[in-house]
């Protein structure tokens, strides 16, 4: 999709707003016009030279609401940042206008028992020390979570390590409330809570300007890290479809890998051999004399374990799970791409088929979690790119046997999880952006319009 650059009152805004932070130089302006997309060679592509006219880091919620007052005033759109570890180009804006970097709002407000309160800005590592404190900790995190802003992910997440025992994050109750600016002539500041702060979860910054996020938290356990390891990759599905539903054994990550993926991940290769398949797991200390037997059962080797303790200190395993898995990958050779899929419930026999059908061309890995009350699956397979058509065919044979892929190489909301977008979702955007001006582009049913507006 070729969009119009459009020539904005730059300058008109820049005066307007004189003592907040904002950056114009053409280096750092295009940096952090970009995340993580450059996984996929299509949007690498299509993305190519995408970037804003200014970045403004606002450090509280009444720059913000200066900036949209200004952004409304002069119909310039504005696309949300984190820290930029998104994969589908949430924060990379079609038409140029305001970079809104919300890095400097790292204020946490409140740690109570259960439930903690931060700003968009802070860090989700941050966020995990300071409610560690008390006893607590995040229900869930991306595999990005040391770098990862708490805003980047609710806007454009939906879950990760922790997800195997709490859902996703659009499970109700994963979300307490959620603070929003809206970007219109007047900004108001609206509180969504309940049901209703899914108007605003995971969607990409169209639906409101995030400012403040509450979140309900879990119960710290001491977490061993552990890697097991299997002769057949059917061994270690099964182990990990049957760890993954022993709901007494608590567990944060159960991770499963075919040959060849271990051999990309440079610092584990000697706790995992070649021609081996893997599971990694991170589960609650007092659990681990539950494991033995089940790893027994399907013939599997226990080949690192460590306690809480030393867990605490060097590799993490959990930053070889999720996409983090794709990025080794990609370290090493920088031509593999990957998928998103959710398998059909409660049946191996796809996942079994796909293994055999594309062999080391579309590399298994399946991150096990709990989605709507029972164990799914979901795979991020690594795949070696040759082409577009062939990419796409993979896609098509996958759906033509009842897995449901996210695109990770589109950048409408509507090609990802969702599918669709809420009528309500819609009336609730026309409320709160009755110009349109929220990364405009990312959605199909809102694309044209805006097209058609700024071309003119």
């Amino acid at each position: 999709m070729n969009t119009p650059k459009t020539t904005f009152n730059i300058n008109g805004l820049i005066s307007s707003l004189p003592d907040i932070e904002i950056i114009t130089d053409t280096f750092q302006v295009a940096k952090l016009s970009q995340d993580y997309h450059t996984f996929s060679p299509i949007l690498t592509t299509k993305l190519a030279g995408k970037v804003g006219d200014i970045v403004i880091r606002p450090a509280n919620q009444s720059e913000v609401l200066k900036v949209a007052a200004a952004c409304a005033k002069y119909k310039i759109p504005i696309t949300l940042r984190g820290s930029g570890t998104g994969n589908y180009g949430q924060c990379v804006p079609l038409y140029g206008g305001i970079i809104l970097d919300t890095s400097k709002m790292q204020n946490i407000c409140w740690v109570k028992p259960g439930v903690a309160r931060v700003e968009a800005g802070v860090k989700l590592a941050a966020l995990d020390k300071k409610a560690h404190e008390t006893g607590w900790e995040m229900r869930m995190a991306p595999s990005t979570y040391r770098t990862a802003s708490i805003g980047g992910f609710i806007a454009g997440g939906s879950g990760g390590i922790g997800s195997i025992q709490y859902g996703l994050m659009g499970e109700r109750g994963n979300l307490i409330a959620l603070q929003i600016v809206t970007l219109e002539d007047e900004p108001r500041i609206i509180e969504l809570r309940g049901d209703e702060v899914q108007k605003a979860n995971h969607a990409w910054g169209i639906n409101g300007i995030i400012t403040e996020i509450e979140i309900p938290l879990a119960p710290a356990y001491p977490w061993a890290e552990i890697i097991v390891t299997f002769d057949e990759f059917m061994q270690a599905a099964r182990f990990g479809q049957a760890l993954a539903s022993s709901d007494g054994i608590i567990k944060k990550e159960v991770a499963v890998f075919a040959d060849p993926i271990s051999q990309y991940f440079t610092a584990l290769r000697q706790y995992i051999p070649e021609n081996k398949h893997a599971a990694i797991l991170i589960i609650a200390e007092p659990s681990l004399e539950f494991l033995p037997t089940l790893i027994e059962q399907y013939q599997g080797k226990v080949t690192y374990q460590k306690s809480a303790q030393e867990a605490l200190k060097g590799t993490h395993l959990a930053e070889y799970t999720w996409n983090h898995t794709t990025l080794h990958a990609r370290s090493v050779d920088h031509s593999i791409t990957y998928l998103q899929s959710i398998y059909p419930a409660d049946n191996l026999q796809t996942i079994e088929h796909m293994y055999h059908h594309f062999g080391d061309e579309v590399m298994m890995h399946l991150e096990f979690i709990r989605a709507g009350g029972k164990v799914a699956n979901p795979g991020l397979q690594l795949v070696r790119y040759r082409n577009e058509e062939r990419l796409n065919e993979i896609i098509r044979y996958h759906e033509e046997h009842g897995v449901f892929i996210a695109n990770p190489h589109s950048y409408f909301i509507e090609d990802g999880w969702k599918r669709i977008i809420d009528p309500e979702h819609l009336k609730f955007k026309e409320m709160v952006d009755p110009y349109g001006l929220m990364n405009p582009g990312k959605s199909k049913v809102l694309s044209v319009a805006f097209a058609e507006d700024a071309g003119n």
